[in-house]
């Protein structure tokens, strides 16, 4: 039974927390002591140090070797049930999309297990609890939001072979070569250039993707090029701060050896809630005397570049711009935004009806062999978790957990003091950059009071029942079933909604769950207590 001094206990626990994003908030939307500027920042200090610190302690402080497989366990089949179920949805029924599978998993199976899981439960349960919280943050960060990436730069590679490859021609497609300053396949803050090689056939064997602002490569094969450029922005209310980070306010600040040239920089930072810098592509002019011809993949006009090389620059689709100066400048495509499919077809939203879009079907798309996909995909994944603070953060903390369990090894004073400075802020930091974020917010509701009531459902309703489903079918039960469903129940995770706004798809529903998900997942958690103490 749930006495008064339990109630309190949880207060004393989570007011602090609420208070620090109450604190921010005001600051800015009553008091303006904040600029946007000022806001940027303290949201990178939180990006890039306080959360990754704070999980590197927590995770740190875990033992490995006593992990409680049946509570994972727990975790990771809710997860699949879920992962599963929208699949079926998207396969065998009409309205079913890939877009919505990922927003949905997101919404259903990602909470905010860091910040606000490990005090709620701590005061809940005890202090047993934390260590279960760790063990999820540390599958969320490692597993979790690695998949959730895939599936993003997955539906990325498939915008991107439909809109440069329609059709039947990227299914010969053996192998994609990525410039290193590439780090998303997603044209959305950056327009990309593929460049295809063909066969004596006609037929296209490897396809070179790199950003626009890249130098042309010296080739002596003929080439395809296009360029993507970006859609326009439907971040709308979710939009962060609307402002414009000049490049040279990059110089030294960029993270682990990143360009400044990196678009995404910043959303690449799982916790960050700054807006991505738009660098401008206006270099982009092709000199040399064109000699025009055909392109025989696309059809489309393209030049011959008065080079050494004699190379051939086939641009498509589209034509040349300012032929009588004899001037090729990059063609241009405005790329709607789309919403994948997995059966033979893709549905595209007309551009001029934005609330109940009818869809227009192109059929008959190939795309390339799946380990040639999966390649693509891993290699893109791969460099954007390189440049991710928490992702190192939770490989140091887990490796130094094994050595120090293993061997009864201390960290040295002097590093755990230092840790510990900064990690014990990062609570009360990370709740006062969501408070800023709240506060430069147009609507706290914006994606509509449908789908809003849509997102709560699925988060504090669906997302529960299925963690409590197979918790009692794994065999948790009293105090460790109580916490698996309780933390099902935490408002939206921070990450999926970074992730959600970089690549341009549904960030006013994972804003709204963020945001109002987390002024009312304090009464919702207290009655799934009360409840579940009856």
């Amino acid at each position: 039974m749930i006495t008064g001094d339990d109630l309190y206990k949880v207060m004393c626990a989570m007011v602090p927390l609420y208070f620090a994003m109450l604190v921010a908030y005001g600051s800015v939307k009553w008091c303006k002591m904040f600029t946007p500027d000022q806001c940027s920042g303290i949201n990178r200090f939180v990006a890039v140090f306080a959360v990754p610190v704070l999980s590197f302690h927590f995770i740190s402080l875990n033992n490995p070797y006593q992990m409680d497989t049946k509570f994972i366990v727990a975790d990771t089949i809710s997860k699949l049930i879920v992962l599963l179920l929208l699949s079926l949805w998207v396969i065998f029924f009409v309205k079913g999309s890939f877009d919505w599978l990922i927003t949905l998993f997101s919404v259903a199976t990602l909470p905010n297990t860091l910040v606000m899981g490990i005090p709620l439960l701590q005061a809940m349960y005890g202090d047993f609890t934390q260590s279960l919280m760790v063990q999820l943050v540390v599958l969320q960060c490692i597993i979790w939001y690695t998949l959730l990436l895939f599936l993003f730069e997955y539906r990325a590679a498939t915008l991107l072979i439909q809109s440069k490859f329609p059709g039947h021609t990227a299914a010969s497609i053996t192998k994609f070569e990525l410039d290193g300053d590439v780090i998303s396949l997603d044209g959305h803050d950056m327009p990309l250039r593929t460049e295809s090689e063909t066969d004596d056939h006609g037929r296209i064997i490897r396809v070179r993707i790199r950003r626009s602002i890249s130098s042309a490569p010296e080739s002596n094969s003929s080439i395809g090029t296009a360029v993507i450029t970006p859609r326009p922005s439907n971040l709308s209310n979710a939009d962060i701060f609307s402002i414009n980070t000049p490049l040279h306010a990059l110089d030294g600040e960029l993270p682990f050896g990143a360009s400044p040239h990196l678009s995404g920089y910043a959303s690449s930072d799982a916790y960050s809630l700054q807006p991505t810098p738009r660098a401008s592509n206006f270099n982009e002019m092709e000199t040399g005397t064109p000699v025009w011809g055909r392109s025989p993949v696309a059809g489309g006009r393209g030049c011959r570049q008065a080079s050494p090389a004699g190379r051939v620059v086939w641009e498509s689709p589209g034509k040349c711009l300012a032929e009588e100066r004899h001037e090729c400048k990059d063609i241009t495509m405005s790329v709607p935004h789309k919403e994948i499919s997995f059966r033979d077809s893709t549905k595209v939203p007309m551009p001029d009806e934005a609330e109940d879009p009818k869809e227009t079907v192109i059929s008959n798309q190939k795309m390339p062999h799946a380990f040639v996909m999966i390649r693509l995909i891993l290699i893109v994944v791969g460099r954007k978790l390189a440049r991710n603070p928490n992702t190192y953060s939770s490989v140091l903390g887990l490796l130094w957990s094994l050595i120090s369990f293993k061997w009864n090894v201390e960290m040295p004073s002097l590093v755990k003091s230092s840790v510990k400075i900064i990690s014990d802020a990062g609570l009360g930091m990370a709740m006062f950059s969501l408070g800023l974020f709240m506060a430069l917010q147009p609507r706290i509701i914006a994606c509509g009071t449908k789908r809003a009531v849509m997102g709560m459902v699925i988060r504090f309703l669906c997302g529960p029942l299925v963690m409590s489903a197979s918790s009692i079918a794994i065999g948790l039960r009293q105090d460790k079933l109580h916490t698996a469903i309780v933390q099902a129940a935490l408002p939206q995770g921070i990450v999926p909604f970074v992730f959600a706004r970089e690549y341009g798809l549904h960030p006013d529903i994972l804003s709204t769950g963020v945001i109002f998900g987390m002024l009312i997942s304090l009464p919702i958690t207290l009655l799934y207590y009360i409840f579940l103490g009856l």
